[in-house]
């Protein structure tokens, strides 16, 4: 059954600062915030989707240590949009010149930054217009490269600013970092 996740509407009720707090209490459960500041409550991911998600991950990872390009984070990190939205892509990375301006402050709470790169996970209860919406949203906020990687349908739509979405049919190709992380490499055959 796909779904989308669990929405309380909040408005103006919380301080990024409080919002912050609030997840840190509730340490067990994860959440997002979207654009109107109301809460998302996410349900864990299944164990199939989380290999995915740290497959991903590791290869780039991997990829960022032999480069030293940038930082990595994992589905635990939180970024506080320009657009005032939480969001906590599956794996993100940022180039290492955006992320060494912050305050250590603003690095030990949601940082005020929208990754460069991101990528989410489909999993068999999500649905696929939400994630749509939501790699938007990343690209409105200043994304370059966007990846997600729909496990159910063995399909990656790609989204970068001001280009088309691109769409890679099937899990036998390979995908580019492109010039957002150069020389990367995503063989897809590893997620099969």
């Amino acid at each position: 059954m796909m779904q989308t996740p669990v929405l309380i509407k909040m408005g103006d009720l919380m301080t990024d600062d409080e919002f912050f707090t609030f997840c840190q209490m509730n340490d067990t459960l994860d959440f997002e915030r979207d654009s109107n500041r109301n809460i998302i409550f996410m349900s864990p991911t299944g164990s199939s989707t989380g290999n995915t998600s740290s497959t991903v991950l590791g290869e780039i990872y991997f990829w960022n240590k032999l480069s030293q390009l940038g930082y990595c984070f994992d589905s635990s990190t939180g970024f506080l949009m320009p657009n005032d939205a939480v969001r906590s892509p599956d794996a993100a990375w940022i180039q290492k010149h955006r992320w060494e301006v912050l305050s250590d402050e603003e690095k030990e709470k949601f940082a005020p930054i929208c990754p460069d790169f991101v990528v989410e996970v489909r999993s068999k209860t999500d649905s696929l217009k939400y994630l749509q919406e939501k790699m938007a949203e990343y690209i409105a906020n200043g994304c370059q490269l966007g990846w997600l990687i729909d496990r159910l349908e063995e399909k990656v739509y790609i989204y970068r600013p001001q280009k088309e979405l691109a769409v890679v049919e099937s899990f036998g190709q390979q995908l580019s970092g492109e010039d957002i992380l150069p020389e990367f490499v995503f063989d897809l055959k590893l997620i099969q």
